[in-house]
């Protein structure tokens, strides 16, 4: 007596039938594709495709839907709260192939990229043309990830996120219809506003396939600049006072004293080992000396010492490197432990309490967790070091992000600045949004009544 093939088994069939050999289910290929960035478990996909265009991604769509199969995006994956990780197997739809920068309109300061064009690649077109994209996460980002779940990085405070920067998508439905969320108009009153429906969406309600973005032009001048403390407070009340007093800064960045120790040992540097802030202003000559010398002015009232400086592109260049090889550089205070990267995000007005409490529960802590972040919009960090196999210190690395994400709520802030929900934020979201979160659900079950777009992320159930 035969057996009828299971769902996913009859649709990877029909894939296989449609891909030909840019479908696999190799251990190596689903291995590859069980896992981001974060501290979470992986999980294979029981198949990968790599579609070279919309159209395939809608095939690919609809085949599983025919089947109730999940499917999940994947771009670089680098994510930090599981997003990407397929937790109930079904298909990973890999955007490495959708690589292309599409247009790019200097009078209009914008351009539209397929969804793995990598914020780095974009950048290096956008170079000779005297423009820049501006939003950084650190990592490699592509852009399709970074849109799906609002990323943002070093030069929001001054930049915005990518909620401010996205100006219109492409996005395959759960149904497999393609959908163009706006026009390139700077502005319109028609309609739902459904581009930013799906920024920050994890993949949970479409895939997003083509992104188009604002640019800007390079700064005439640009100068980076690093400044010790005497104390924690010294160095977020800096930040506080630099961004209430209205001070245009392109990038201001906090790290204490643990994480300013593993980046000299990891980056070969001599700074300090003090709570530190890296800064940089982007504008004219002059207004750049001006916004410099009102920022050191308050930070020599605070206790922060004299500016040392980085002006010339190699040596921001090696500045900004330290700073986004932070987490390599905390992973390497501990060889052989996993990296537990969480974030939160408060009011500017309640970021030095924020900070100050946190970092007291890790003086009577026995875990390492540097602290760094993009204190210039109220964000911050912990890179909690943690040995998996001893329940000892998973309990206590559970308990000191449980404290992290409640104080933030109190305090009227967010489980997550940057990093996005996944799974690892689930238990929170319902304390943050209350009633809101069934509104949520109930997009949800509109635009994906199969629930196969990625299940189990961001609605806790």
């Amino acid at each position: 007596m035969s057996v009828a093939p299971a769902p996913v088994e009859t649709a990877i069939a029909e894939l296989r039938r449609r891909l030909g050999d840019r479908l696999s289910t190799s251990d190596s290929v689903r291995d590859l594709h069980s896992h981001d960035e974060s501290w979470h478990a992986p999980h294979r996909p029981d198949a990968v495709v790599f579609p070279d265009s919309t159209e395939e991604v809608a095939t690919v769509v609809q085949v599983c839907a025919a089947y109730g199969v999940p499917v999940v995006a994947y771009g670089t994956g680098t994510a930090l709260e599981g997003g990407v990780i397929p937790e109930h197997g079904g298909v990973v739809v890999s955007l490495q192939r959708l690589d292309r920068v599409l247009r790019v309109s200097a009078e209009d300061l914008d351009a539209t990229v397929q969804a793995g064009v990598t914020h780095q690649t974009l950048n290096a077109q956008l170079r000779d043309l005297g423009l820049f994209f501006p939003i950084d996460p650190g990592a490699d980002c592509s852009l399709g990830g970074m849109a799906a779940t609002r990323a943002s990085g070093t030069n929001a405070v001054r930049y915005g996120t990518m909620r401010e920067n996205v100006l219109g998508l492409t996005v395959v439905l759960a149904d497999g219809r393609i959908v163009r969320t706006a026009r390139r108009a700077r502005k319109s009153s028609a309609g739902y506003d459904l581009t930013r429906l799906f920024v920050g969406s994890e993949g949970t309600l479409g895939i997003i396939t083509e992104v188009t973005v604002r640019l800007f032009g390079v700064p005439d001048t640009i100068a980076a600049a690093v400044c010790s403390f005497d104390s924690l407070a010294g160095a977020v009340n800096t930040v506080i006072r630099t961004i209430q007093l209205g001070v245009p800064i392109a990038r201001v960045e906090l790290l204490d004293d643990v994480q300013m120790d593993a980046v000299n040992r990891y980056a070969g540097l001599t700074h300090p080992v003090q709570d530190t802030l890296f800064l940089e202003f982007h504008g004219s000559a002059s207004s750049v000396r001006e916004d410099a010398a009102l920022v050191q002015q308050i930070a020599t009232e605070l206790g922060g010492g004299a500016f040392a400086w980085a002006s010339g592109h190699e040596e921001r260049r090696a500045l900004w490197a330290a700073r986004h090889d932070a987490a390599y550089a905390t992973k390497a205070l501990r060889p052989g432990c996993g990296l537990w990267a969480t974030d939160v995000c408060v009011p500017i007005s309640r970021l030095a309490e924020c900070i100050l409490e946190t970092k007291q529960d890790l003086r009577e802590s026995f875990l390492v967790a540097p602290l760094i972040g993009h204190v210039g919009d109220g964000n911050f960090h912990l890179g909690l070091l943690v040995r998996r196999d001893d329940p000892r210190e998973v309990a206590e690395a559970e308990r000191l992000h449980d404290r992290l994400v409640r104080r933030a709520l109190a305090m009227d802030g967010t489980c997550t600045g940057e990093h996005g929900i996944g799974t690892g934020k689930l238990r929170f979201l319902a304390a943050e949004h209350g009633e809101a979160l069934n509104v949520m659900r109930a997009i949800k079950q509109a635009l994906d009544p199969l629930g196969i777009m990625n299940p189990g992320k961001v609605l806790p159930p």
